[in-house]
């Protein structure tokens, strides 16, 4: 089991935080959702309210094995205004922990430098601030400890691979046969 913070604020995407904290948690990992914004009491980009499990300001993340941040605007822009969540982000990929976004956050990552020289995906029209990064055309990307998605529509996925990731193959594939996904014609 992987200790997980998802880290949150106004107007991030409600469809990539919480399928991505659903799916996770499916896979038997210990997860958080922490508000950057000093409530815990949140709306999505869509309108939807969101309830994270704590505030930033009252944990220290030191036993976190992965740190996601979904997309979303205004969303992401104010995850990546917030200095103390960035500062958090690098230190933690550069002690060789996972960090995972989906959407338009793997821009915050890319400004980072988290994703030069890695394979990455992002939100459409988006890419160019994942400064040196392999753009790749496939709904989730894992390269090294660095995991991006391409957006809304590609939560369920991100999920999944980060359920691979974190509990490995045969965990993911029985979290999606438990999901009944993907399902339909479409």
């Amino acid at each position: 089991m992987a200790k997980v913070y998802v880290f949150v604020a106004e107007g991030n995407e409600e469809i990539e935080n919480l399928t991505t904290c659903d799916v996770l948690n499916r896979g038997g990992n210990d997860v958080k959702m922490i508000s950057i914004t000093g409530d815990v009491n949140l709306t999505g980009s869509n309108g939807f309210g969101i309830r994270a499990d704590a505030v930033f300001e009252e944990g220290a993340y030191e036993d976190g094995d992965c740190f996601i941040i979904p997309g979303g605007m205004p969303g992401t822009n104010n995850l990546g205004d917030f200095a103390p969540l960035t500062a958090l982000l690098k230190r933690k990929f550069e002690e060789g922990k996972h960090v995972a976004a989906i959407c338009a956050a793997p821009m915050v990552l890319g400004d980072l430098g988290i994703v030069n020289g890695k394979k990455a995906i992002c939100y459409p029209g988006c890419e160019g601030r994942l400064t040196g990064a392999e753009i790749t055309d496939v709904p989730a990307v894992t390269d090294g400890n660095v995991t991006t998605g391409r957006g809304p529509g590609a939560a369920m996925d991100f999920g999944l691979e980060l359920v691979r990731v974190l509990n490995g193959a045969e965990k993911a594939a029985e979290v999606k046969a438990g999901l009944v996904y993907p399902y339909g014609p479409y």
